[in-house]
């Protein structure tokens, strides 16, 4: 799994609304934490992920930037969301990856959920977001319980270190608004993408 990213919540109580207008949600967010259906062993968990930069684009549509290391070089990914009626769904990958943006009561945090289907099973992966890198005990709280409501295991909880944005010999991936077929791995946001960058 050389995937895991960006990416946030279904079928959440009524008190946890969604809050997405475009100043909220645009600009450059840190991963505090991530949580997957999967319990990763110590080494496939990525050890740093970068930031992702949220950019509005026409009709509510949204892209994820950010980049992560392979084979020691440096690649930025750009991922296109696709706005759905219901509030803060997004749809990427033709429909085949959805993404769920939630922000988490008074802290400042969003939790970006991503389900996955692929090879007939579905993963599923949710990251605390923030808007600077500094650890939030507040909201990792409340991330736990988000974990807790969707049925997933707080002991695959785990916690990257940052990672630089643009270190030297960046490759970009896929050209903006173009959707390339991801690796393996989750790349949000997948967390990251929003979805999880591959790990450094």
């Amino acid at each position: 799994m050389k995937s895991l990213l960006l990416g946030v919540t279904l079928g959440l109580a009524a008190a946890l609304s969604f809050a997405l207008e475009e100043e909220d949600i645009t600009g450059t967010w840190h991963v505090k934490a991530v949580v997957t259906d999967k319990d990763l062993p110590e080494e496939k968990r990525p050890r740093k992920m970068s930031s992702v930069t949220v950019t509005a684009l026409d009709r509510g549509d949204l892209e994820a930037t950010f980049t992560f290391m392979r084979n020691d070089r440096c690649f930025q990914k750009k991922i296109f969301m696709r706005k759905m009626e219901e509030p803060g769904k997004f749809s990427t990958y033709g429909g085949r990856k959805l993404v769920y943006l939630q922000e988490l009561p008074g802290t400042d945090h969003y939790v970006f959920y991503c389900k996955d289907q692929r090879h007939g099973g579905l993963f599923r992966m949710g990251e605390l977001m923030g808007r600077n890198p500094d650890t939030n005990l507040e909201a990792l709280e409340e991330f736990k319980k988000f974990v807790q409501r969707k049925g997933l295991s707080e002991g695959n909880i785990f916690m990257p270190l940052p990672m630089a944005q643009r270190p030297p010999g960046l490759h970009l991936q896929s050209p903006p608004y173009r959707q390339t077929r991801s690796p393996a791995r989750l790349d949000l946001p997948s967390s990251h993408e929003p979805s999880l960058p591959p790990p450094a």
